[in-house]
């Protein structure tokens, strides 16, 4: 395929100022397993090239299923027709990029899809059996899935390069009720379970089945748990809820195409400007957070981004103090920057690339273990696992959900509470930070639905993360 976007790229050359084309194949498989019966096994497949055109202002995209040579050139005909419909404009620039060459792909041990079917039915079946045996466990779920990306790039810029993803995760989560209350107690994190770029061995290494009976005792136990106290508290924030914090807090309002308000009208704006790189106060000086595509793992790790941009390791916040942002070529030309940062990512062939996240992670602090910052903190409390959240459109104000709360008293965990939620103000939140646990509590969380852009696009993501310790926090009850 790599042969034939070269050749339709030597056709683009002199009918457009740019072209790129992308052939993307998939491979998915999704599994369930709820309250002893199989809930889900689907497997599917999508292959194609989707063409980008630029003609002044203007861009065109066009996309097909037809692998052919005339498949190719009729979609690259399609594009360019839209290119040049475009009301006329200035022809901004596109950041420079070094024409991306070679081949990338993903570490795994053991192929997910080379396990056969039984094998993996067998380990869900055992973990959700494992969930079952109290009366008050109303519902119980295993799940897994796994997908293979394979992905051929060429451009006018002289790009010619190949990769391949290979990723899968799972997890578990028992719901009890009783006494008017409903409650869940998932692992490893809620919202569809842990995934990383890896093989299956990664399934395995998450230990479902041991982690199964904790999890529904877990679940039963906060049916008659206290409320959740209300009013300003310290709060340590387990890694993973740390994580969706820094996604739709910061991953979200540093995207260029978002300040630029290139997305007002669908996944909205950002309280940041585009003047404020380089001098505005984020958070404290505990705060330092980076946006990383070459971590291993990571879901947003690659070779190339989805323009031909390489992966690279980019500064947003250090020592509170915003310093980078999410772009792509355009955007980061619109704002004067050097380069794009690599965030030009796509959902499949027939998607255009937009602004996305890559792993956008949060740096261990010097607070050392869990056990550590608890003795330090003395008083408060401790949230875990994500249960809900909200947020602005301008990722501004919110208000997320956990699945419980423990009391933090003497310096130790002590009773369980449920219900518990926190609301905040994004820049007095993260000013609040005054401790991040050390490179031995950080961990790499994979998180699959985050949507953006119209027609909409699914994106999967990593974020780095430690718990991480807040000072008056305004916490409630959900």
């Amino acid at each position: 395929m790599l042969g034939l976007l070269t050749d339709l790229m030597a056709k683009a050359d002199g009918r457009c100022a740019y072209a790129e084309a992308r052939h993307v194949a998939t491979d998915t498989e999704d599994l369930a397993v709820r309250n002893g019966q199989v809930d889900d096994i689907s497997s599917s497949t999508a292959e194609g090239i989707g063409v980008r055109v630029r003609v002044g202002g203007g861009w065109g995209f066009a996309a097909t299923r037809d692998l052919s040579a005339v498949g190719a050139e009729e979609a690259l005909g399609r594009a360019l027709a839209i290119a040049e419909a475009q009301p006329a404009g200035p022809a901004t620039p596109l950041a420079p990029v070094e024409p991306a060459r070679g081949h990338w792909a993903s570490a795994f041990a053991i192929d997910p899809f080379g396990v056969s079917l039984e094998d993996k039915l067998a380990l869900l079946f055992a973990a959700e059996a494992a969930l079952r045996g109290d009366q008050r466990i109303v519902r119980t779920i295993a799940a897994a899935g796994a997908w293979r990306e394979r992905k051929a790039f060429a451009s006018t810029d002289g790009a010619a390069c190949t990769q391949e993803l290979v990723a899968c995760g799972g997890g578990i989560a028992a719901y009890a009720s009783g006494d008017g209350e409903l409650q869940i107690r998932s692992y490893p994190l809620a919202h569809g379970g842990g995934f990383t770029a890896a093989g299956w061995e990664h399934v395995a290494a998450m230990d479902l089945l041991g982690q199964a009976p904790r999890v529904a005792a877990e679940a039963v136990e906060l049916l008659t748990a206290p409320p959740c106290p209300e009013g300003l508290q310290t709060v340590v924030l387990h890694g993973e809820q740390v994580a969706l914090q820094v996604h739709e807090s910061i991953g979200h309002a540093l995207e260029l195409d978002r300040i630029l308000l290139e997305e007002a009208s669908y996944a909205g704006t950002s309280w940041v400007g585009p003047g404020d790189i380089g001098s505005l106060r984020y958070g404290s000086e505990h705060l330092h957070v980076t946006a990383d595509a070459t971590t291993p793992g990571g879901l947003g790790t690659f070779g190339w981004d989805d323009e031909g941009v390489a992966a690279t390791r980019t500064p947003l916040i250090r020592d509170g103090v915003l310093r980078g942002a999410l772009s792509n070529r355009e955007s980061a030309a619109a704002v004067g920057l050097g380069a794009s940062s690599g965030c030009a990512r796509a959902d499949g062939f027939a998607r255009q690339p937009i602004v996305r996240m890559t792993n956008v992670s949060i740096e261990p602090g010097d607070a050392g273990t869990l056990a550590d910052l608890l003795a330090d903190t003395g008083e408060g409390l401790y949230l875990e696992t994500n249960r809900s959240w909200s947020i602005d459109d301008r990722r501004l104000q919110f208000q997320f959900a956990t699945e419980l709360a423990r009391e933090i008293r003497g310096g130790e965990l002590g009773r369980m509470y449920r219900n518990p939620s926190y609301a905040g103000v994004t820049p007095r939140f993260w000013g609040s930070l005054d401790a991040v646990c050390g490179p031995g509590e950080w961990h790499l969380w994979g998180l699959v639905n985050c949507g953006k852009g119209e027609p909409g696009q699914v994106m999967e993501v990593s974020h780095g993360a430690a718990p991480a310790r807040f000072r008056d926090v305004q916490v409630g009850v959900a």
